[in-house]
């Protein structure tokens, strides 16, 4: 059976670092989330954690915090039915030697990379046929 080819999609690199933090599932919720400084903050609360994604200079007080992301966001918003997104975004990436830490929301999914990793990922995922705007600061 012939699989069709991943989608080619349009993706913007959002300015300004990210960090990636974990806190305890039952821990209060940071007063300082108010701030989308880095183009996006992103919260999630489970039986396990509560993760959150924000600016890294935002980063909650006490939590384990991973700094040093950039986030690559795939202009959408994207149809419910649409598949194979973020295989099409990760795979080359993975290819690349290239960890990456995903998000999806109601319109639009968010890959994040490590900031000394950027230049690469945009050399793989123009190489896979995706199309990446460069914006904000470096």
């Amino acid at each position: 059976m012939a699989h069709d080819a991943q989608p080619a999609v349009t993706l913007r690199v959002l300015g300004g670092e990210l960090a990636v933090s974990r806190l305890p599932a039952d821990a209060p919720w940071p007063e300082l989330l108010t701030d989308t400084a880095g183009g996006l903050l992103s919260i999630t609360r489970t039986a396990e954690e509560l993760s959150i994604v924000c600016s890294a200079s935002n980063a909650p007080p006490g939590a384990t915090v991973e700094r040093g992301w950039r986030a690559l966001m795939v202009r959408g918003p994207l149809d419910f039915g649409l598949t194979g997104i973020l295989a099409s975004l990760a795979q080359p990436l993975a290819a690349a030697g290239i960890p990456i830490f995903a998000i999806s929301t109601y319109d639009t999914d968010y890959v994040l990379v490590r900031g000394a990793a950027l230049d690469a990922a945009v050399e793989s995922l123009t190489g896979a046929g995706h199309h990446v705007r460069l914006e904000g600061p470096g």
